[in-house]
């Protein structure tokens, strides 16, 4: 499995996570999902992401987009 593809899975994941803590926890964990769609949108843009960074210091093999 590639970098991207490990990226996706986890923002993802991540997404599914926010939204469940959102509707069963506290109506203000949406802020949680906005700060990963922020993340999300700013990497597209920057290439810069922190989760490919770890996940690159963990021995996942390279992608294309990080």
């Amino acid at each position: 499995m590639t970098l991207d593809r490990v990226i996706l899975a986890f923002a993802g994941i991540m997404v599914l996570l926010s939204v469940l803590l959102t509707v069963f926890v506290h109506p203000l964990f949406i802020w949680f999902t906005v700060f990963i769609g922020v993340n999300m949108f700013q990497s597209a843009f920057t290439g810069f992401c922190p989760a490919a960074m770890i996940f690159r210091k963990l021995g996942i093999r390279q992608g294309t987009a990080f």
